[in-house]
C-alpha cells in the first residue's frame, strides 16, 4: 500500500465505519496517546524497564500502526499529502545533512 493509498484507506473507513473524524485537537491527544504506548514498549524492550504481567500481551507493530493512522486522519484533516512532504522533507534533510553525519565522530 502506498502512503496516497492509505490516507484514501483511512479517508473511507472514518468516513463508514469511524462515522466522522474527530476533530484536529482531539486527533492531536491521540496521537500523543499513541506515540507515548510505543515508547512505553521500546522503553520496555529495549530500555532498562521491565515488563508487567499487565504488558505481556502488547505489540509493538500493532501500536506503531496506531500512530501511523491517527497521523493519517491529522493528514486528511489538513489537508497534506504525505508522499508529497514525505518527499520534500527528504530532500531537505539530504541537502542539509550531507556531511554532517559523514562527519559525526558520534557515529563512527
Amino acid at each position: 500500500m502506498t502512503i496516497n493509498e492509505a490516507q484514501e484507506t483511512v479517508d473511507r473507513w472514518i468516513n463508514t465505519t469511524g462515522i466522522r473524524y474527530f476533530n484536529e485537537l482531539t486527533n492531536t491527544a491521540i496521537l500523543m496517546e499513541e506515540v507515548g504506548e510505543v515508547a512505553r514498549i521500546m522503553a520496555r524492550k529495549y530500555g532498562e524497564q521491565s515488563f508487567k504481567k499487565s504488558d505481556e500481551a502488547v505489540n509493538l507493530a500493532d501500536e506503531m500502526a496506531d500512530v501511523m493512522f491517527v497521523l493519517i486522519c491529522l493528514a486528511n484533516q489538513t489537508g497534506i499529502n504525505l508522499t508529497e512532504a514525505l518527499e520534500k522533507n527528504l530532500e531537505k534533510k539530504s541537502i542539509r545533512d550531507a556531511d554532517r553525519h559523514k562527519n559525526n565522530e558520534k557515529l563512527k
